[in-house]
């Protein structure tokens, strides 16, 4: 269906804060360290979230077969071989191993859950970002509070916190925390990339040290993406466009009419204004497949997350 730019613009919005734009793609990947290991390496796999609030996995090929994960879900994140899904009614549920996995509780009252490695990520109702590191029945480490977004990436954690503060720590889960931006209103992490969505729509990345220098690579901007050596924007008129390469790489168009868009190894992702998911594999101008349909949110993993 064809969305004005006004009214998608709602609906990204809106689709935004239930998905509080992690994505994993999100939205949150890996860089591996000794303090941050990686989830076990698994297949690539695609996720999911019906408009009946279904959470559907699928692993290996772009044809594979969906299995139902869970039900009465409002977000759904990805990370090796690592599921997470956020319950209506606030409960973080993750599993490990195969899409048939005995799911764990790890908390409740939470509006938004993040993965990465062998860390989870949760933000509680009240504001307070908590990450574990290691098996799913690790202890909690409150990390900052007054916080709207939790991002996770291989030994860092990124924080946007309600007054549009984006701070970044590295390292262990007690690490300092540093300022990155100000004026935020998305964060996204991958390997040594951070990349922030300012308040006007400027997408801004910035790779190597937490110090380092921010590069503009886009403006009137919706959503940012990061994985590997691609960034993704969606822009205010629903066109989704990457780059590969390094952050002055020329930008591609990948399809327009765009709700939200994912990345993840060799994967790009998007959801179409008409509820329907599509991936492509390879490079940027491969073929798009037809994943699945009444769909609200879309989740990418490449199993070495």
């Amino acid at each position: 269906m064809t969305i004005g730019s006004a009214v998608r613009r709602g609906h990204v919005r809106a689709l935004c804060g239930r998905l509080t734009l992690v994505i994993a793609g999100g939205l949150a990947a890996v860089l591996a360290t000794a303090s941050a290991v990686p989830a076990a390496v698994a297949p690539p796999r695609i996720g999911v979230l019906k408009s009946d609030g279904r959470a559907l996995v699928k692993e290996g090929g772009l044809s594979t077969t969906w299995v139902t994960e869970n039900t009465d879900i409002k977000q759904i994140a990805l990370a090796g071989d690592r599921i997470g899904v956020l319950k209506a009614d606030g409960t973080a549920l993750v599993k490990e191993g195969g899409l048939s996995a005995t799911w764990v509780t790890e908390h409740t009252e939470i509006k938004q859950i993040a993965l990465s490695g062998n860390r989870i990520g949760v933000l509680t109702g009240d504001g307070r970002a908590l990450v574990k590191e290691g098996g799913l029945s690790a202890t909690w480490v409150t990390e900052n509070t007054d916080v709207k977004q939790i991002a996770l990436s291989g030994n860092r954690i990124g924080v946007l916190k309600s007054d549009g503060t984006a701070l970044v720590k590295e390292g262990g889960l007690s690490a300092t925390w540093v300022t990155e931006n100000t004026r935020v209103r998305q964060i996204a992490l991958f390997g040594n990339r951070i990349g922030v969505l300012k308040g006007d729509g400027t997408a801004l990345v910035k790779e190597g040290g937490l110090s380092a220098t921010w590069v503009t690579e886009n403006t009137d901007v919706l959503e940012l993406a990061l994985s590997g050596n691609r960034i993704g924007v969606l822009k205010s008129d629903g066109v989704a466009l990457v780059k590969e390469g390094g952050l002055s790489a020329t930008w591609v168009t990948e399809n327009d009419n765009v709700l939200q868009i994912a990345l993840a190894g060799n994967r790009i992702g998007v959801l179409k204004g008409d509820g329907t998911a599509l991936v492509k594999e390879g490079g940027l101008s491969a073929t798009w497949v037809t994943e699945n349909d009444n769909v609200i949110q879309l989740a990418l993993s490449s199993g070495t997350d």
